[in-house]
């Protein structure tokens, strides 16, 4: 890993296809050990890391964890025809309220 790379592998959650709730654990048990937690996800599944950061603001207000910064771009990407298109990016920063 480079020395400019701003957040360990261990405190990143990358949003895929699987079932929210199993991102909602595992972002869980990252916050259990570290005081923030990235949730990273692009394209189709901004929609996901989304809901993924409101659920565990929400559902666990009483757990004291809160939505940080969040940041939006859009990264450059080879189609399977060879062709160069953009795709969404966003990261979205939950952490413990202090």
């Amino acid at each position: 890993m480079s020395s400019d790379t701003q957040h360990d592998a261990k405190d990143v959650i990358f949003i895929g296809k699987k079932p929210i709730m199993a991102y909602v654990t595992s972002a869980l048990i990252q916050l259990a050990n570290n005081p923030k937690v990235s949730i990273k996800a692009r394209g189709l599944s901004i929609g996901r890391a989304v809901d993924v950061a409101q659920i565990i603001a929400r559902r666990t207000d009483n757990s004291g964890y809160s939505i940080g910064q969040i940041k939006i771009g859009s990264e450059q990407l080879q189609s399977l025809d060879g062709r160069s298109r953009n795709v969404s990016t966003i990261e979205i920063e939950v952490k413990k309220n202090a």
